[in-house]
């Protein structure tokens, strides 16, 4: 992957790879460039809006995060993760955290499974709207997880 400049950083990709050669659905962004499919999906759900690092047909690529299309899953299922990273799917799309810093989120809904494979005793931590914290993860974890509502987010 090339890194792309900040000015050409929203430029659309015109097929996401995720299994299939199926055409992406691209919009344009507020500066008139045109975004992926895939990066729609991030920014919906990354409120704070963080510019993203690499943006391929197949990756979103964020400092501390890559987000992926991934498919809807059933059920507590293993969901792979590298080691030192926290994955979860969110509506078919997969987030992989692996820097320590709070993400606030948005637009995450339903359930989905998630894996803890960050150092052991490296705790996670979900948040409501408030900052209260909604539940944690002690890793070594993998499950299935309610995200709505999680506004925020810290992987360590």
């Amino acid at each position: 992957m090339n890194i792309i400049k900040p000015a050409a950083l929203l430029l659309a990709a015109t097929a996401l790879v995720a299994g299939s050669t199926a055409a992406a659905t691209a919009g344009d962004s507020p500066d008139g460039t045109r975004v992926t499919g895939l990066q729609q999906k991030a920014d919906q759900v990354l409120a704070d809006r963080h510019q993203p690092l690499r943006v391929s047909a197949d990756a979103v690529e964020y400092e501390g995060l890559t987000v992926t299309d991934a498919p809807r899953t059933k059920g507590a299922q293993a969901l792979a993760c590298d080691y030192g990273h926290l994955c979860m799917l969110v509506n078919g799309t997969k987030f992989d955290f692996y820097k320590c810093q709070t993400w606030e989120l948005s637009n995450w809904t339903g359930d989905g499974p998630f894996t803890n494979n960050q150092t052991p005793g490296t705790v996670a931590k979900f948040y409501n709207q408030d900052r209260s914290v909604r539940w944690t993860s002690t890793a070594y974890e993998a499950g299935t997880a309610t995200w709505d509502p999680i506004w925020y987010l810290r992987p360590c």
